[in-house]
């Protein structure tokens, strides 16, 4: 059977892709929606109020979508599990087998990272977690430096504690890293990718690892004036190190970089990967095409024409998060809170005038369709979807769970909307905050907590919710919500704030650098840059 892989964003091909039909089977977005998002576009032409005029209006210039409907709706595959879920089986029994085959430390290291790189390892949770302990009870014999790295990051990458004292016999006697190790570029990489598993303490062997071979590294594509799979890794690696990328895309990645030289039983890999993928990529296919109709009828991209049209990109930061077949809900209902943020985000940043967004922030403490009636069209086209999106979800949970959770949706978009108006009271006033002021406002705004709670509740089935877990992961989770939240935040930041300063708008962390302590903007995003290390 030939296998065609297709392209992630869908707007490329890599490996024999042909064009094909698919059938597309309505799902989540039913139960009358469509019907209150046309009362929405109805506010806008029913509505007395009118805006300010255009010339009181900030505009961002937001560039139209490249994804219209239409590009969407032609998205196809042969690819369906009905078709292929024998064959898919079929592979993935083979998989399990290859880990009673596997008996080496290091061989149960590469097939445990192959699964992940891959994009298949959630197929095979008991069988890697299994795989695992037993790394954990080797009896450190490992003798070179490829091994020792690659042995740490993957029990790191499986919260299991492992010290950094593993890597004590490759430093000289100044207890630093031995130089005659430069010729060693695999162990090198390896040493490069485990460096960014630190804890939460200070780790400054990792730190010096990092260094250490990043510079060694770099030294040696120097010197390469071809490129083959070796430096090509490399260059992939120093540019986003292995544990940062996002899971769909590297395992379109690692497809084709996999080797052509592994040992026969090990090609059952590559043939589920491709499979895989294309599978799972049809499902997202079929939600695509669901949230494309949702946006049309949804109206924003014609009544909230100041506002960013990012439907794609809002679905595939959703997919960022949890790619899973299973988790089709999770993805659908995360992209519509995005795209409802976002356009919500840009009245604030850009078109609505202080007064309006004083009422609007109240208007959502207060949580009621009678609190809207003082708000202008636009802003209660944007209040009347938030307050459908919430109350829908809201809804299922009570509905499938028997618990209310009403108020803690509520709470969220209020603690959102008003650290967007925190903002908003900045730039009115000329006001330039400090970066502790600034960060202390802006993890909230940047949408993470929201966000992830969101998500947390959209899993409800596969998380066993329950108002104790909620509770558990908003208290005993805060600072996974805090520290991931900035990070986001000083991400965004590195590659949005020029453009927003120069439109007009708050001072973002690189201006607040820049303002405290004397800096240029390049000086600024260096040291940004090493805050999120």
């Amino acid at each position: 059977m030939e296998l065609k892989l297709a392209s992630l964003a869908y707007s490329s091909c890599v490996v024999n892709v042909q064009t094909c039909k698919i059938l597309f089977s309505p799902s989540v977005a039913a139960r009358g929606k469509n019907g209150r998002s046309r009362l929405i576009r109805n506010i806008a032409s029913n509505n007395s109020t009118k805006p300010l005029q255009a010339k009181q209006r900030r505009s961002a210039n937001y560039h139209p979508s490249i994804w219209n409907p239409e590009l969407i709706e032609s998205f196809t595959t042969d690819y369906t599990y009905e078709l292929y879920a024998g064959r898919l089986e079929k592979l993935k029994q083979e998989a399990k087998e290859l880990f009673a085959s596997t008996k080496g430390s290091y061989d149960r290291l590469k097939l445990i990272d192959s699964l992940q790189r891959l994009g298949v390892a959630y197929h095979f949770e008991q069988e890697i977690e299994e795989a695992v302990n037993l790394l954990t009870k080797d009896d450190n014999t490992i003798k070179d430096l490829n091994e020792t790295a690659f042995h740490f990051r993957i029990l790191r990458e499986h919260g299991h504690s492992i010290s950094t004292e593993v890597f004590d016999k490759f430093k000289n006697v100044d207890g630093r890293f031995d130089e005659s190790l430069e010729a060693d570029i695999t162990g090198l990489l390896s040493l490069f990718e485990a460096s960014f598993l630190g804890s939460v303490e200070e780790e400054d062997v990792l730190e010096e690892a990092k260094s250490f071979s990043t510079k060694h590294l770099n030294d040696y594509l120097l010197g390469k004036l071809e490129t083959n799979i070796l430096t090509e890794k490399l260059q992939q690696s120093l540019h986003i190190p292995l544990y940062w990328r996002m899971q769909r895309n590297e395992a379109q990645n690692f497809i084709n970089l996999y080797p052509t030289d592994v040992p026969k039983n090990l090609v059952v890999l590559l043939e589920l990967a491709k499979l895989d993928y294309n599978l799972v990529q049809s499902i997202h296919q079929k939600e695509l095409k669901e949230l494309a109709r949702w946006w049309r009828e949804l109206g924003f991209h014609e009544t909230l024409t100041f506002s960013r049209d990012r439907l794609m990109e809002n679905y595939l930061w959703a997919m960022g998060i949890v790619f899973e077949p299973q988790f089709t809900k999770c993805r659908i209902e995360l992209t519509k809170f995005v795209c409802i943020l976002t356009a919500i985000d840009d009245m604030y940043d850009i078109y609505g005038s202080l007064e309006e967004l004083e009422l609007f922030t109240d208007a959502v403490k207060r949580w009621d369709t009678g609190a809207m009636e003082k708000l202008p069209y636009y802003m209660k086209i944007c209040y009347l979807a938030m307050l459908n999106f919430g109350n829908d979800l809201a809804y299922d949970i009570l509905k499938n769970h028997g618990l209310n959770f009403l108020s803690y949706i509520k709470n969220e978009w209020a603690n959102l909307c008003g650290s967007y108006l925190v903002e908003a009271r900045w730039f009115s006033r000329g006001h330039k905050p400090t970066l502790k002021e600034y960060l202390g406002n802006a993890w909230t705004s940047v949408g993470g907590p929201a966000a992830i709670v969101h998500a947390y509740l959209l899993q409800a089935e596969e998380c066993n919710l329950t108002e104790h877990s909620l509770i558990n992961c908003l208290k005993d989770g805060y600072e996974i919500i805090y520290w991931s939240s900035l990070i986001a935040r000083l991400s965004n930041d590195l590659g949005t704030s020029m453009a927003e300063i120069k439109r007009g708008d708050v001072a973002k962390s690189v201006q607040c650098c820049m303002n405290e302590e004397g800096i240029s903007a390049e000086e600024a995003r260096e040291r940004i840059q090493e805050f999120i290390m």
